[in-house]
């Protein structure tokens, strides 16, 4: 005899436990992509924002600048100005006065366009230097680097007493050991250190030295910066070490500006400040002066192009296409060529803008006028077949409904059909922009890459845009172009976010209202 099967029921109940344990796991591998997605997304995010923080900040040197002969000067230069600069800081260190090597260290802890705002400010207003006024100068990109990522790192160590300074035939100068210890301790702590070839600075009564070797109770320094202390006795003066986290070789600062760096923010000469040129300046070959305003400016005038050119006729172009077109082939051919252009890579509009709008019209290159007619052209097929869905949404009793009252087809579409629809036009049309806003390639091909210096005017005037400063930026050979890059993408970020948020909180508002 056979043994009889399972029941219908028991049957019934394990498709049932089988279906839900599918549905848990479909349900947990969507969870498992939507978490994949978002971890990469946050991992993305957190590397570009770890970069671009040093960016808002930088440090400045705070001159006291008092020429009276350039209150005299109607004509202010910034070669006039670099050299009152040069002349405050020979002042701050009156014994390199006539040491070459050292001024020339102490001349680059500054660029020489840094006076450029203040130039700006003096053709402004004519009496400003009629008294001594307090300056403020960007350091060097590679200094302000160094402040910002290594200066915290510094290590210092006791050596102990001073006893007794003098210099030797080379130059260099010896300082002995006030106590019983004779640097024995100082002496193990070097030989401890895992890199034995780190630099080592040495301050003592004001000046700064760099550690050449330890010989006995002795050290021998070179001097840096800094007033020299007498010779002779020093009566057990305190003896500081300073361990940098890196060797001269390997890096652009070289120790003797880092000492004058040590003494010039005891001084208060040197503060960290937020970055606000990073709004306010255009372009520049020193990225401690470079800014966003004109790639800003830019911008918007792109996107105001676009926008006017690209909404309506995109707009219109839908309606008619859906309301108003009869069904033909020559209307099926428009259909299927705006969804092929819609997959059209960008670059080759840029080609045709370049093709039409430059070399047919003869219309200028590196402009905002062109550049939005082109990304108008790229974004144009979104637009449609966005406010083509937007209009296919509504029902159809709506048009019915109007008609049976006695309305014509047009009080129809615009009075009845295209409001109801206006959400889902709005947001294609903004969710177009943010992608127009985005692109680089076509506006390469126009000659928006150009080195704009000043904040363009009008849409005719030569510019450029965020995501071509962003190129530009990121092929530049400094290391400080680096987090200037990424708190440009984080401007274009938070911009983009605010664009799609906008088309969000306005399709919620039309939808609440009808």
């Amino acid at each position: 005899m056979t043994e009889p099967g399972p029941s219908p029921e028991a049957f019934a109940e394990r498709r049932l436990k089988r279906r839900h344990a599918a549905e848990r796991r479909f349900k947990l591998y969507g969870q498992l992509a939507i978490g994949i997605a978002i971890g990469f997304l946050a991992i993305l995010l957190f590397s570009i924002a770890s970069k671009s923080v040093s960016a808002f900040s930088r440090h400045m040197l705070v001159l006291t600048i008092d020429q009276p002969d350039l209150s005299t000067r109607s004509d202010l230069a910034v070669t006039d100005l670099n050299l009152a600069v040069r002349d405050e800081l020979v002042e701050a260190f009156p014994e390199i006065a006539n040491d070459r090597t050292a001024r020339i260290d102490l001349f680059g802890l500054t660029t020489r366009l840094a006076v450029l705002p203040l130039t700006k400010s003096a053709a402004e207003d004519p009496d400003l230097f009629q008294a001594p006024i307090e300056a403020r100068f960007a350091v060097s990109d590679d200094l302000d680097l160094y402040l910002k990522n290594e200066f915290r790192t510094h290590r210092t160590v006791e050596v102990g007493r001073a006893g007794r300074l003098s210099d030797t035939r080379s130059g260099t100068f010896r300082v002995t050991d006030a106590g019983p210890d004779g640097f024995e301790t100082f002496q193990r702590f070097v030989d401890d250190q895992s890199e034995p070839r780190t630099d080592i600075l040495i301050s003592l009564e004001g000046a700064w030295f760099e550690l050449g070797a330890i010989s006995g109770a002795a050290l021998e320094l070179e001097h840096l910066a800094g007033t020299l202390p007498p010779l002779g006795e020093l009566g057990g003066a305190q003896i500081d070490a300073v361990v940098l986290p890196s060797v001269g070789e390997n890096r652009k600062v070289s120790n003797r500006q880092i000492a004058y760096t040590m003494l010039l923010k005891q001084r208060g000469m040197i503060e960290k400040r937020f970055n606000q040129t990073l709004f306010t300046n255009s372009d520049s070959t020193y990225p401690e002066l470079a800014g966003t305003a004109a790639a800003l400016i830019g911008s918007l005038f792109t996107m105001l192009i676009t926008a006017l050119f690209a909404i309506p006729v995109g707009i219109f172009a839908a309606v008619y296409l859906e309301e108003f077109a009869k069904k033909s082939i020559i209307t099926n051919i428009i259909e299927v060529n705006i969804n092929n252009l819609a997959a059209v890579p960008s670059i080759i509009f840029g080609l045709l803008g370049a093709a039409v709008f430059l070399n047919t019209l003869g219309l200028p290159r590196s402009v905002p006028l062109v550049g939005g007619l082109v990304l108008g052209l790229l974004v144009l097929p979104t637009i449609i077949i966005a406010s083509r869905a937007a209009l296919q949404s509504v029902p159809p009793s709506v048009r019915d409904a109007a008609l049976g009252l006695g309305a014509s087809h047009s009080q129809a579409v615009f009075h009845h059909v295209l409001p109801l629809a206006a959400p889902g036009i709005l947001t294609g049309a903004i969710i177009a922009m943010a992608r127009a806003l985005g692109e680089t390639a076509p506006l390469l091909l126009i000659g928006m890459v150009a080195f704009i210096s000043e904040v363009p005017r009008a849409p005719n005037d030569e510019a450029t845009v965020l995501p071509v400063l962003i190129y530009k930026w990121f092929s530049g050979a400094e290391r400080a172009w680096e987090p200037m890059t990424a708190a440009v993408i984080i401007i274009l970020l938070t911009i983009l976010v605010a664009m799609n948020l906008v088309a969000v909180l306005l399709r919620r508002r039309f939808e609440r209202r009808l």
